[in-house]
């Protein structure tokens, strides 16, 4: 089905640039990701913890949250990443028993509701590429056991900007991967061309670019990001307003609001469940 899907052009193939991104993962991007969870939760540790990873992609946050001591579980819909994440616990904790990872959808909510209650629900970057963002948020709130944390991370919505944004991403999943080219290149010049002049005009050529894992804070690669920029399909978007009533009307009190300035990114967000 997701095979089909990709070849009809659908939906972007998120595994196979997961699988890429492996290549740099080391030390330093494990710490950055690690980091990024230690400073939007507000802990030290996740000692004791139950941690639920919704959409695992590579397996890079899965890993940090085991690392700070969680029990992990991780999934993904994409045969492609379930395998990335498996690679990374087979580098890292190749006997460990605390980390699980299985093949699901958050839009099957036999399965999601299969899965109990967490500490910890972390779904950064995730929903808006289902095909049905509302269900898949209406689904993760169950998940989040009284007292837990939810940690999501939606595209903004920027209206016209992002109905364009979504004709780019449609043209190049549609087009033949040897003429992909045709659309990455230009729309990663016009994202990237700003830092880029940025740099030349205070004497740091590139510097963006080389320093690009430890600035994201979460140590993303520059250039596996672009590629999931410009293909990532199923695309929705949200404001954050709508986010926060979403979960309001659930119960959920907002601890943390990072947005993204009304640019072309996620805006983050953390609830409690009371």
């Amino acid at each position: 089905m997701i095979e089909a899907e990709i070849e009809a052009g659908e939906r972007f193939a998120f595994g196979r640039n997961w699988a890429r991104f492996l290549a740099s993962v080391n030390d330093a991007r494990i710490h950055q990701a690690q980091q990024s969870l230690r400073e939007m939760l507000a802990v030290t540790t996740l000692d004791g913890k139950r941690f639920l990873d919704v959409g695992s992609g590579s397996g890079l946050f899965s890993l940090s949250a085991r690392l700070l001591g969680a029990e992990v579980y991780s999934f993904d819909y994409d045969p492609a990443s379930v395998a990335c994440a498996r690679e990374l616990k087979r580098r890292y904790l190749p006997s460990d028993t605390l980390w699980r990872i299985e093949r699901g959808s958050v839009l099957d909510a036999d399965f999601v509701g299969s899965l109990g209650q967490w500490d910890v629900v972390y779904a950064w970057g995730v929903l808006h590429h289902t095909g049905d963002m509302r269900r898949a948020l209406a689904n993760v709130a169950p998940r989040v056991a009284p007292g837990g944390r939810l940690f999501l991370a939606i595209y903004n919505d920027q209206g016209r900007a992002s109905r364009l944004w979504l004709k780019t991403k449609q043209l190049y999943n549609r087009l033949p991967p040897a003429l992909r080219w045709l659309v990455l290149l230009p729309a990663a010049v016009r994202m990237l061309a700003p830092a880029a002049l940025r740099d030349l005009a205070i004497g740091r050529p590139f510097a963006t670019w080389r320093n690009y894992s430890r600035l994201s804070e979460r140590g993303m690669s520059a250039w596996s990001d672009v590629v999931d920029w410009v293909g990532g399909l199923p695309f929705e978007v949200a404001k954050p307003e709508e986010i926060f009533h979403i979960y309001r009307d659930a119960g959920f009190t907002l601890a943390e609001l990072r947005t993204c300035a009304g640019r072309a990114a996620c805006n983050e967000y953390l609830f409690v469940r009371p």
